[in-house]
C-alpha cells in the first residue's frame, strides 16, 4: 500500500461541495485531483466512487453540470454548486464540525470528561 486512505463514507459530499465552493466550476477529473491535493495526497479517491457521488448530488440539485472543454482540450462535464448545495454545505460543515467535536471528547484525559 502506499500510504493513501480511502474517503471515509459520508465526506465525500462534503468534500466535493467544498472544492466546488472554494474554486468554481470543475470537471470529474479536477474535482478528484483537488480532493487529493487537499489531502496532501494522503486520500485516495476511487472514481468508481466519485462519478456516483456526482450524479447524486446532482440529482438532489446540489450541483449541476454542463459540457465543456477541459485545459487539455477534451469535452468534460463541468460541475458547479447550486443555491441548494449552498445550503447543504452549511448544513453537512455544521454537523462535520459537532461530530468531530463530539468524538474529540472521547481523546480527552479522563478527568475532563467526570
Amino acid at each position: 500500500m502506499d500510504g493513501k486512505v480511502d474517503v471515509w463514507q459520508g465526506t465525500l459530499a462534503l468534500m466535493v461541495l467544498k472544492r466546488l465552493e472554494t474554486l468554481g466550476p470543475l470537471h470529474g477529473y479536477g474535482i478528484a485531483r483537488r480532493i487529493e491535493q487537499t489531502s496532501g495526497n494522503l486520500l485516495s479517491l476511487n472514481y468508481g466512487t466519485l462519478y456516483p457521488a456526482l450524479l447524486k448530488l446532482e440529482q438532489e440539485g446540489s450541483i449541476s453540470s454542463e459540457w465543456g472543454v477541459s485545459e487539455n482540450n477534451r469535452r468534460a462535464k463541468f460541475y458547479k454548486l447550486t443555491r441548494a448545495g449552498r445550503k447543504q454545505l452549511e448544513r453537512e460543515a455544521r454537523d462535520w464540525a459537532q461530530t468531530t467535536a463530539i468524538l474529540g471528547r472521547f481523546f480527552k484525559p479522563s478527568e475532563d470528561l467526570a
